[in-house]
């Protein structure tokens, strides 16, 4: 809904506000970097970040993740479910903001609105939840931009059509803008967000179909999820109308998501599951657990382009050698 009642206040929430969209923007921060030779196996280390002004557009900036710890090196996977602020900002980092910026203009958003600085990996552009509920629905698709409409049909008091919408829809090629292969990718790590993630509150649905991301922006000011079943994207933002905290805690995860699963409940009540079809160019490598552990034989399934799989050692890390034991003391002799 964009408001409270509409004789109070005509502005539309969904489609005039312009909101940080915080950690839910990340996931297109991911895709530009899939695009650059990252896959979701690549490891990047979630330790601090010191930023200075030349770096964010205005002042020096310590950022921090959520819970303000550091976890070392993680893979993209992991980094994404968990949503690691200093991973996102080492990988824009590493693909450059200005091609990022670029980038997720595909997905429909305005480039001035999300300035070339490091501060766009945690969401610091604007966007608006019309805008936001497209471009996920890239993800949800396949890869393409299809244009959202209001209104189907106008007839008059006769029933003559007096105009009737002609939307473009996905499986046109013309409207891709990413590839089947990135959206496929993204679209599974999103899966795990809800799965193990910061949104595993959403398995109270008890489907294997739905995938999304949390967000939250500084000071707990706005709070969202923003999530999708194949055939449904569903927005859901919580804040004011005039910027200000909503309180201590108050994440995406905590106030946003459970308002998505509640419309999503009765959204999906009757509709069957819908697997992924795997698109051609994708492959399923087994992968080893990371950081590897002694004796965690355990391998799991990942997915890269064909033309991008990692080698070996990065699929499979070895462990670090076990210390020796140290030599028994010598026991002293008595004397002969």
């Amino acid at each position: 809904m964009g408001g409270f009642d509409f004789a109070r206040t005509k502005f539309n929430h969904v489609t005039q506000a312009w909101r940080q969209p915080g950690s839910a923007f990340k996931p297109f921060i991911y895709s530009a970097a899939l695009e650059k030779g990252f896959t979701p196996a690549t490891v990047i280390p979630d330790e601090p970040v010191v930023l200075e002004a030349e770096e964010t557009g205005s002042q020096r900036w310590e950022p921090k993740n959520y819970d303000g710890k550091f976890e070392g090196p993680m893979r993209l996977r992991m980094a994404l479910a968990k949503s690691k602020n200093m991973v996102s900002i080492r990988i824009l980092d590493a693909i450059g903001p200005k091609y990022a910026q670029e980038y997720v203009t595909r997905f429909g958003f305005d480039a001035e609105r999300h300035p070339p600085y490091l501060t766009m990996a945690l969401g610091a552009g604007s966007v608006t939840m019309w805008q936001l509920a497209r471009a996920y629905s890239v993800f949800a698709n396949g890869g393409y931009l299809v244009q959202p409409y209001f209104i189907h049909k106008i007839v008059d008091d006769r029933g003559n059509v007096l105009a009737l919408a002609e939307p473009r829809r996905s499986g046109d090629e013309a409207l891709r803008v990413i590839d089947a292969r990135n959206a496929f990718i993204l679209d599974n790590m999103m899966q795990d967000v809800t799965r193990v993630g910061t949104a595993a509150r959403a398995a109270r649905l008890g489907r294997t179909d739905i995938a999304g991301k949390t967000g939250t922006t500084n000071e707990f000011v706005d709070a969202w999820f923003a999530g999708y079943q194949p055939a449904l994207v569903g927005i859901s933002w919580v804040g004011f109308d005039q910027p200000k905290t909503l309180g201590k805690n108050q994440t995406g995860a905590v106030v946003a998501l459970p308002i998505w699963v509640s419309y999503m409940e009765k959204a999906l009540k009757d509709v069957p599951e819908m697997p992924r079809e795997m698109p051609p160019g994708v492959v399923v490598i087994p992968t080893g657990p990371f950081p590897p552990v002694t004796g965690d034989t355990r391998l799991v399934p990942e997915y890269f382009y064909q033309e991008a799989v990692p080698p070996p050692e990065v699929l499979r890390p070895e462990p670090p050698p076990q210390p020796a034991a140290p030599l028994p003391e010598p026991v002293p002799q008595p004397p002969a």
